[in-house]
This record gives structure tokens, C-alpha cells and sequence, in this order.
């Protein structure tokens, strides 16, 4: 049975989801009633954080077995002694997998509270503090040092700055009050201004889109500790509250061997390892902030060939130079480019290997595309219109079709979503292999996705070649360090292959030249 609500959306993409999840294929192939519980049930999954928290280990500075050592250090330390187990999984050799502990129910509820907005409540449940900007609310007499229980506006009704609130709210666990309520609140104009100077540095625009922005993350909300403290005037942007209880145990990340160690989802993990890189290739991350898989596949190459890195957002480049400078990779070159614009036919001067490029430059290419980002978990409210929502799947195809053009005969395609409709994902592979003639569908290794959904029109045999991570197919757990102890290792790793982030994987072989075909 589920801890928290199901996911809150507009009646209009909740409409929307359930056409697609029961859609005509979907329920031939099993019922009406089936396909409408594995949907609620989904709904229900998003609203909660993945069951294990995954990180990456940089092969590129150390062994694994030397950075599992140092991890059970730091976690025995952040556990107060308690004995979490760090898997490492059997089909990813440089992922780690560390059990969430929780939910936990018996968190003694306290009078004083803070209520914080819902993107922060939800980097609250994968580990985060509740920094300054994150807070909305808090009691009168909230002082320095006080117990307080946090809750999330999961509805966004809580006014800024109010001393009480009576909405819905969403319990996320109890902390310790770094700040009075005064400090937090005595200079609104103030923190609106250093914030909005502070997201610039962690590429946000503006504080109007900041939610939005911090959707799409892996840890969504989740301000850093380097704001802890800085003072603004009578301002200050840190942490508010150093959370002691949460519902959810998960470990922080922050500055934890950040040579050695890199958060990231497992799905966003499974994909460079499904792009398979090689050393001395050249390969293509077309849409590549805030670096990740750029890093990954730099790594599974021995840093030895040629990475090109592409965004359009300068900030986003800077923090990709920032992650292979600090994971030791040298054979990554980030430029701030649209991806939609990277194919160019004919060089009237010489770039020197800055883009556009020409067709056919690349031996392997990753397109991680932009997308409505429904798969991210937690998410207890998602306030997108459905024309937002749809809005993705014609800038999806113009980077495919560049994709394509610059991609070598035999050469990989890789493309891949985080979110959970049809029209991104299989839809866009059924467009694909009807474009492309070229383009031929692979099997995935690793393959521990499910298999491609019903609805699109593709065969079974074209569903199987392709990767589905479903929160849905996992039942929910309620875990603790007793059940930990007695938990086989076979049967978490089975879990965190199921209990995920929603994301989709398909993989492309192109067989032939695409030179004078595609326009």
C-alpha cells in the first residue's frame, strides 16, 4: 500500500496518460481492469523515490573494490554506525546500489513546521536538506535549534511567508532549525535576488521557471551545500533545516568523493553501457548537460578517442568542462551548440572540429533527448499543461534526423527519454524506422528494462529489442535495516532494476550512407 498520495496532475494529462496506458493494443493484450490498475499503480509509484539510491564509480581514477571500501566508510558515518549494504550490480560492474531505508512511520510528528514547495520536498525524499529558498512557510515562534517537522505543499496553496497552513501537505520527516523564522523571512526582495543570481550559476534563467527547471533533474530541487551559509544583506542561503528524521534514509552526495563517485540514476547508467563506446572512436553526446553520460562514456573508453559534448545553454557546457575536470577526463570537448543545428553539408571554412560537422563524422551517437520528464521520481504534483507535455516529440525528431546525418554507416544510435508516453518514445521509434530506411533496431546489453509498451504499432519482436523502466512493475516497498539483513543480494538488485525512474532505451545500427538521401 502506498505512503503518500498518488501523483498530482492536471485532469487534462491525467486524461491524456490513462488513453495511452489503455490504449486498444494495450488492453487486448491483457483486460480493462488490468491496465487500468497497473496505471493507478503507476501513479501511485511516482509519487514515491526510487527504492535505492545508484552511483556511478569513475573507473577512469580508481578500481571499484577500492571506492566500494571508501563508500561503506562514509556511509557508516552518515548512518551513525548502522550497516548499509552497497551492491554492486551485476550487469553494470561500476554501479553501486544503495538500499533507501523507509518509509518510516514512526516519526514522532512536532508542533513547530515548516512547510516547503514541492520540488524541494521532493529532493527532501533522495537525501537532500531543506535549504532557505526551498522554505515557504514556518511556524511563529520557529527559533535556531528548535525540532522541527517539514511537510510538502504538494497543491503550491501555501502563501510565502505564512505562519501557519492548513492545506494538503505531505509529511516528509523532522529536523533541526539551522535558522529563526525571522532569518528566513526577514528580507523577501532580498532572497528573491540573490536567488535568482544563484540559479543563473546552476543554469536557471530566471526564478519564475526555476520549478520547472529543477523537474528535470535527477534530484530535483536540491540546492547545494556551497550555499551554506552566505549571507545577502539580512539574507541568508543555506540550510534552513538539517534533517535528522526523514520518512526516507537516503545518503547525501554532496562533496562525497566527487573525484571518485557520480550520482546518477540507474537507467541514465544503463544507457552509455547500451551505446557501448570503444576506445579510439569518436562519439557524439548530442544533448549532454549537466554531463553524466557525457563523463560515463569518456570513462568506459579509457578516456582514450574523442567525446564531443553539445548544449546550447552556456552554463550547462560550464558544468560539463567542470565534471571532466574534476573525474580526471581529458578526451571530452563540450561546446554550446543546438543540436538542431549540428549538421551542416558543406564547410565553407574550417572548424576544427567545432560543429556543425560533416555528415557522417561520428562512430557512435547518444541523443538523451529533452523530454517531458514524467518518469522522475519522487514527483507528488506536476503543474504542466498537456500542450507542454506534448510539446517535445517535434524537437525530438529534428535532433534524430541531424542524429542520423552525422552518424558513420555502422555506426550506433542511441536514443533515450525520461519520461513514460508513448508519443516520445515508441511512437518515435516506429517514426524513426519508417524515415531512416537505413536505420535497423538492436538488441540492448545490458538488457534489465522491460520491453517496449503496446500502442505504436511496432511487432513483438521490435518491443523486445527495446527498454521500458516501468514503476509499475514493482510492488512497494517498506524497507528497514532488520529487513536488509535477511534481503538476498539477488533479490535487490532484481528491485532496483524494477523500482526505478520511468525511462526508455532504443538502440539504432545504421547500415548504410545517408549522404544526398536525407535532407
Amino acid at each position: 500500500m502506498s505512503f503518500f498520495p498518488k501523483i498530482s496532475l492536471k485532469p487534462e494529462v491525467e486524461n491524456y496518460l490513462k488513453e495511452i496506458f489503455m490504449n486498444k493494443e494495450v488492453v487486448s493484450a491483457s483486460s480493462t481492469q488490468a491496465a487500468e490498475t497497473k496505471f493507478e499503480t503507476l501513479l501511485r509509484r511516482l509519487s514515491h523515490p526510487p527504492s535505492f539510491t545508484t552511483v556511478r564509480v569513475n573507473t577512469h581514477l580508481a578500481s571499484v573494490e577500492h571506492v566500494k571500501r571508501l563508500l561503506l566508510e562514509e556511509l557508516e558515518k552518515q548512518f551513525n554506525g548502522l550497516q548499509v549494504p552497497v551492491l554492486q550490480h551485476p550487469d553494470l560492474p561500476d554501479v553501486f546500489l544503495i538500499p533507501v531505508i523507509g518509509p518510516r512511520k514512526n516519526i514522532r510528528k512536532q508542533q513547530c513546521e515548516v512547510i516547503v514547495g514541492a520540488q524541494c520536498g521532493n529532493a527532501v525524499l533522495r537525501g537532500a536538506h531543506v535549504y532557505v529558498p526551498g522554505i515557504v512557510s514556518a511556524s511563529k515562534f520557529m527559533k535556531a535549534g528548535d525540532v522541527i517537522s517539514v511537510y510538502s505543499d504538494i497543491k503550491g496553496k501555501c502563501k510565502k511567508g505564512a505562519k501557519e497552513f492548513d492545506g494538503a501537505k505531505v509529511f516528509l520527516g523532522n529536523g533541526i532549525s539551522e535558522l529563526s523564522r525571522k532569518e528566513i523571512f526577514s528580507g523577501l526582495p532580498e532572497l528573491k535576488n540573490a536567488v535568482e543570481k544563484e540559479l543563473h550559476s546552476f543554469h536557471i534563467s530566471s526564478w519564475q521557471t526555476a520549478l520547472r527547471t529543477v523537474k528535470r533533474s535527477s534530484r530535483a530541487g536540491c540546492f547545494p551545500d556551497s550555499w551554506n551559509v552566505t549571507p545577502v544583506g539580512a539574507v541568508i542561503l543555506g540550510i534552513g533545516i538539517r534533517m535528522t528524521e526523514p520518512v526516507y534514509l537516503s545518503p547525501s552526495f554532496d562533496r562525497v568523493l566527487p573525484n571518485y563517485l557520480f550520482l546518477q540514476n540507474l537507467p541514465s547508467a544503463v544507457v552509455t553501457h547500451v551505446l557501448n563506446p570503444q576506445p579510439g572512436e569518436k562519439i557524439l553526446d548530442l544533448c549532454a548537460a549537466p554531463g553524466g553520460k557525457t563523463t560515463h562514456i569518456a570513462a568506459l573508453m579509457h578516456d582514450q578517442g574523442e567525446v564531443i559534448a553539445l548544449d546550447k545553454i552556456s552554463n550547462k557546457v560550464e558544468k560539463i568542462n567542470e565534471n571532466a575536470s574534476l573525474l580526471g577526463l581529458n578526451s571530452i570537448r563540450a561546446f554550446c551548440f543546438d543540436g538542431t543545428k549540428a549538421f551542416k553539408v558543406d564547410m565553407t571554412e574550417n572548424t576544427e572540429g567545432a560543429p556543425p560537422f560533416l555528415p557522417e563524422s561520428f562512430d557512435r551517437i547518444l541523443l538523451d533527448a529533452p523530454c517531458s520528464g514524467l518518469g522522475q521520481r519522487p514527483n507528488m504534483a506536476w503543474t504542466w499543461t498537456l500542450k507542454e507535455v506534448m510539446s517535445y516529440q517535434p524537437l525530438q525528431r529534428k535532433l534524430f534526423t541531424v542524429a542520423v546525418q552525422l552518424l558513420k554507416p555502422g555506426g550506433v544510435l542511441v536514443y533515450s527519454t525520461c519520461t513514460i508516453t508513448l508519443a516520445e518514445n515508441e511512437e518515435q521509434v516506429a517514426w524513426a524506422l519508417k524515415t531512416f530506411p537505413c536505420l535497423q533496431l538492436q538488441p540492448q546489453k545490458p538488457h534489465i528494462g522491460g520491453e517496449g509498451m503496446l500502442g505504436a504499432g511496432l511487432s513483438p519482436e521490435q518491443l523486445k529489442q527495446l527498454q521500458r523502466f516501468d514503476p509499475s512493475a514493482a510492488p512497494f516497498q517498506h524497507t528497514c535495516i532488520d529487513s536488509l539483513r535477511d534481503a538476498r543480494g539477488e533479490d535487490m538488485v532484481w528491485l532496483a532494476n524494477k523500482d526505478c525512474i520511468g525511462f526508455f532505451i532504443a538502440k539504432f545500427l545504421k547500415c548504410k550512407s545517408t549522404e544526398g538521401v536525407v535532407s
